[in-house]
């Protein structure tokens, strides 16, 4: 049987190898404590699930929905949007209703790249990013983020043979799986760069609204949540690109939210853009279902005190998780975003993340992220998702200390 040669870059999953040591683990009788999956454990708000749970008693919600159907949502989305960045949005033209934003993320470059063309995407970086690119038949050049550099990449390194060819740029601030976070300033290189060089500049932003308190301020004009919750946020892409000349941007509701089963977010910026998304998503898949639509307006346009409740949380056991690490001689930098801690392994691991997370989990059943599963510049680190309460983490890191 023949497949495609697309599916060769696709063929290397460290994810899939960890997904096997921890059945290892649990088959060999550990008790498993998963910190390897962003999979926020938290729950939607009240009103967001009684929105839900009414919808399915109304039958005219069970058909298909198309474009149209999903109206309702593109106006809540851009009235979010407004309210939090000051950017005015058409609901109608410069909006997309997705199944999350990791399908937007994917499916985009079939509707810029062709054959041969290069994306710019961050290493590390989200695995959807690139490969969608691959799906496309495009290429990859990788952008190195470093500490050094506070985890942003340096446009002025990317060769100009490579520049020529590039047709679109993924970033993703606040930054899975490093943590960092951007300020409106490097986006305002960003866009002029990608302007300069006619790219599409894409920004996925899931972790919009997990920023901690004590983050320095993005510089941005916006620096509050609505409702008055007196919380940072971070900079959107298109306050950088105000006329969205050349930028689109993805957001779920599955971080800020706890939405994740639920798959839906939203696709924001040049309407040209958006128009060729929807010509792709149009041939590959309907809408979601429309009660989980009406769950998202509920969220969008109800009480903001659960995101606010999250930040607490997730603070909360951030600092829990540092400390404690400290406490074992395991020094990692203190996140200012997201619910990720992104750790420098010690030796005699710093290079081989898999070979670490595989015999944690297999010795202790601590699961974690391998580096390297985000890309190259990810050997030497490994990412732990801040998803159980603190008290287990604490266990967690008590375990890890009889490992080491």
């Amino acid at each position: 049987m023949q497949f495609s040669e697309r599916l060769q870059p696709l063929g290397s999953n460290v994810f899939a190898d960890m997904d096997k040591a921890k059945t290892n683990a649990l088959a060999n009788g550990k008790s498993l404590v998963d910190l390897s999956l962003g999979s926020s454990d938290l729950s939607p708000a009240k009103h967001v699930i009684e929105t839900i749970s009414e919808s399915l008693q109304d039958k005219s919600t069970h058909g298909y929905l198309l474009f149209n159907g999903t109206k309702n949502f593109r106006q809540a989305a851009a009235q979010w949007y407004e309210k939090r960045f000051g950017i005015a949005v058409n609901p109608e033209t410069e909006v997309l209703s997705l199944i999350g934003s990791q399908e937007g993320t994917a499916h985009l470059p079939l509707a810029i790249l062709n054959p041969g063309d290069y994306a710019l995407v961050q290493d590390p970086g989200y695995p959807s990013h690139a490969g969608g690119v691959y799906l496309a038949n495009g290429n990859i050049y990788p952008m190195p983020l470093l500490a050094k550099n506070q985890f942003l990449p340096v446009f002025e390194n990317i060769p100009k043979p490579i520049l020529a060819k590039s047709r679109m740029m993924v970033l993703s601030y606040p930054h899975n799986p490093t943590t960092a976070i951007a300020p409106l300033s490097f986006f305002q290189k960003a866009v002029k760069f990608c302007q300069e060089n006619n790219i599409v500049l894409v920004h996925d932003f899931p972790y919009a609204d997990l920023v901690f308190p004590d983050s320095e301020n993005l510089n941005h004009p916006n620096l509050n949540h609505p409702n008055n919750l007196s919380q940072p946020i971070a900079p959107s892409i298109l306050q950088a690109d105000q006329n969205k000349s050349i930028s689109i941007e993805f957001f779920t509701l599955s971080k800020s939210y706890n939405m994740g089963g639920f798959r839906v977010g939203y696709a924001i910026g040049n309407a040209e853009l958006i128009k060729a998304l929807a010509q792709v998503k149009a041939v590959i898949d309907f809408n979601q279902y429309r009660g989980i639509l009406n769950g998202a307006i509920a969220a969008l346009n109800g009480s903001q005190d659960s995101i606010k409740d999250a930040i607490e949380i997730f603070r909360n056991r951030r600092d829990v998780f540092v400390k404690s690490l400290a406490e074992i001689g395991w020094e990692v930098f203190t996140p200012k975003a997201t619910m990720y801690v992104w750790a420098k392994l010690p030796q005699p691991w710093q290079e081989n993340s898999v070979g670490f997370c595989k015999e944690l989990v297999e010795t202790t059943g601590i699961a974690a992220s391998p580096g390297s599963g985000f890309g190259k510049c990810g050997e030497g680190y490994v990412r732990f998702a801040l998803v159980q309460d603190a008290s287990v983490l604490k266990k967690a890191v008590q375990k890890m200390s009889q490992f080491f």
